[in-house]
């Protein structure tokens, strides 16, 4: 903060390790207060192949050029888990529920079980295991 207002320039970077798109932006409120800032990445022309992105922000050090303060988010790209991916579902595990029947309920194929492991990655580690009354995030498509 300096006079007041709010100013700060910061950097970005989408990648999933075969393609990267980065830039830099500048966020601002101007009345020396926090806020929340919202920028929008065209991403459209990265030949992104895997199901799962990283978003990188950051400062860029003026002294060395270092990447200070960063903040990691994983996104899940629905599109490369289910064809025609519009949305996702909630879906609570039941007692003696598998990722098998629940595939088998929402896509008509247990086959298609490994949708779901791809759709959750911080609540599926191990396929084998789910617990009753986690929330699996099921995608939906045409």
């Amino acid at each position: 903060m300096a006079g007041g207002a709010f100013e700060a320039g910061f950097a970005y970077r989408v990648h999933e390790g075969h393609d990267e798109v980065t830039g830099s932006f500048l966020a601002g409120d101007g009345s020396g207060g926090h806020n929340q800032f919202q920028h929008v990445v065209d991403v459209s022309r990265a030949a992104f192949q895997l199901n799962r992105l990283f978003v990188e922000v950051f400062h860029v050090s003026p002294k060395d050029g270092a990447e200070l303060d960063k903040a990691v988010t994983p996104v899940v790209l629905g599109p490369k888990i289910v064809p025609g991916y519009r949305n996702y579902l909630e879906h609570t595990v039941a007692q003696g529920e598998t990722l098998w029947s629940i595939a088998r309920k929402y896509y008509g194929s247990g086959n298609l079980y490994y949708r779901l492991v791809a759709a959750n990655p911080g609540t599926i580690t191990n396929p084998n295991l789910i617990r009753p009354g986690e929330v699996v995030r099921v995608p939906q498509g045409d």
